[in-house]
């Protein structure tokens, strides 16, 4: 079947979920050339069958809050492909999810955890229930209505969960705990993003954002360059951002602004990451009181980051959250590097105004892969049985994102689009997809 007919079938068959049908046309574009030069893939139909998420669950989560009122929210988990390995990927709590942006997701995750050359398929999932504002005990009756239908299609040779949009430590101590429960044994190669204490891995709290700056590091070093003296810009005051933060601090790197669902935070002086894991960590409160510390800053409510001038700029939040006038103000502040920290934060338009403007781009399946990579290793050590250290899993970490942007760089190379992220990371990610559906067959 051609590119065409292909895009028609799929077109039909998923009508009712845009933003998957975006993201589906947004990589096979890269794709086509390579399916066209390969008879076998073609005869195969290993795009066709790539594009077919292989399970969709949906379910329902009754629970009980404090009150004693009963609240009914949905459960997802899209199961999207594992020719590589178990499936893998986050579970995201927020009342704007829905089936769409998780296909989406999982369709991107596949991709991702290519990749890291790590042996992990691609799934994600969650549910429309917000944890903010709400007790922990009431967190835990949710985790344990929502793992008592998930626990049917997960394991750690089946599908491993881990964290993402408010489901952090909290939540996977409940989702853990009610697994156990559930399945009668303590498996912790189940869900990864655990305490160190009972499983889990040292570094995967910081993986994501420490893996996007050794990212955006080695793009720097390709053209010569190195982060000491830039002015960086980032998104978001959650888990990434805030270890994306530190990272660039660390490295020479001067952190302008970020912000939080109020408003942007901009310091002249450069944000303060231990003042900014004090309010979100510790006191669960908004960036607005990192003022009182640090009077020079400014807190603007309802505005983002991307208006203060830098050189670098992470989205770090939520997807969709860069739209085109962003990318056109930051154009014109000067930035010469945007990399992605969330999941398809970057909007079509933007990305085209971007790229158009000569400024250098990283897809989020190819920056932000530290989180999946360091999930991997926990998986590994929990197979093992073994702890690694802080160092040892930094290392490696270090070792997988210089790896993946090496693929990406070869790959954009063979495509004839030399520097593209966007088509590298594509392609890389798809060749060893590819390789591992044609030696299992039509299954």
């Amino acid at each position: 079947m051609d590119a065409s007919g292909l895009m028609a079938r799929v077109e039909r068959r998923w009508s009712t979920t845009p933003g998957f049908l975006a993201e589906i046309r947004s990589v096979v574009a890269s794709l086509v050339p390579v399916v066209d030069a390969s008879p076998e893939l073609a005869s195969e139909g290993v795009l066709e069958r790539l594009l077919e998420p292989e399970r969709v669950l949906m379910f329902q989560v009754p629970w009980r809050a404090d009150d004693g009122e009963v609240h009914v929210n949905r459960g997802y988990r899209v199961q999207f492909n594992n020719a590589l390995g178990p499936y893998k990927g986050g579970l995201r709590f927020h009342p704007d999810v829905d089936l769409d942006l998780f296909l989406s997701l999982a369709f991107e995750q596949v991709l991702k955890n290519s990749l890291t050359g790590l042996r992990l398929g691609g799934a994600k999932g969650g549910s429309d229930f917000e944890p903010r504002g709400r007790s922990d005990a009431e967190v835990a009756r949710f985790c344990f209505s929502f793992m008592t239908e998930l626990h049917h299609h997960i394991g750690a040779a089946v599908d491993v969960p881990a964290g993402d949009i408010g489901v952090g430590g909290r939540e996977i101590g409940y989702l853990f705990g009610a697994y156990k429960r559930l399945v009668g044994r303590f498996e912790p190669g189940a869900l990864t993003g655990k305490d160190p204490v009972w499983g889990g891995s040292f570094v995967r709290r910081e993986a994501t954002g420490y893996g996007l700056v050794y990212f955006v590091r080695e793009m720097l070093r390709a053209r010569g360059d190195d982060l000491a003296g830039k002015r960086a810009v980032v998104s978001g005051s959650g888990k990434v951002a805030i270890y994306a933060m530190e990272k660039l601090e660390q490295l020479g790197a001067q952190v302008a602004a970020c912000s939080d669902r109020g408003g942007a935070l901009v310091d002249p002086d450069g944000i303060d990451v231990a003042i900014v894991k004090r309010l979100k960590e510790v006191e669960r409160t908004g960036l607005a009181g990192y003022l009182e510390a640090r009077p020079r800053a400014r807190y603007l409510k309802g505005a983002n980051a991307w208006a203060e001038p830098c050189q670098l700029a992470l989205p770090c939040a939520t997807q969709d959250e860069l739209g085109v006038r962003d990318a056109r103000r930051l154009v014109a502040n000067g930035v010469q590097l945007v990399a992605e920290g969330a999941n398809l934060p970057c909007t079509a338009d933007a990305i085209s105004a971007l790229t158009g403007a000569g400024v250098a781009f990283a897809p989020g399946k190819a920056a932000n892969a530290g989180g999946v990579a360091t999930s991997g290793l926990e998986m590994q050590q929990n197979a093992a049985q073994q702890a690694w250290t802080f160092e040892d899993v930094d290392a490696r970490l270090q070792a997988i994102m210089a790896g993946i942007h090496a693929s990406c760089r070869q790959a954009a190379e063979r495509s004839g689009s030399p520097d593209d992220l966007r088509t590298g990371a594509n392609v890389a990610g798809f060749e060893r997809v590819a390789r591992a559906m044609l030696d299992l067959g039509v299954v």
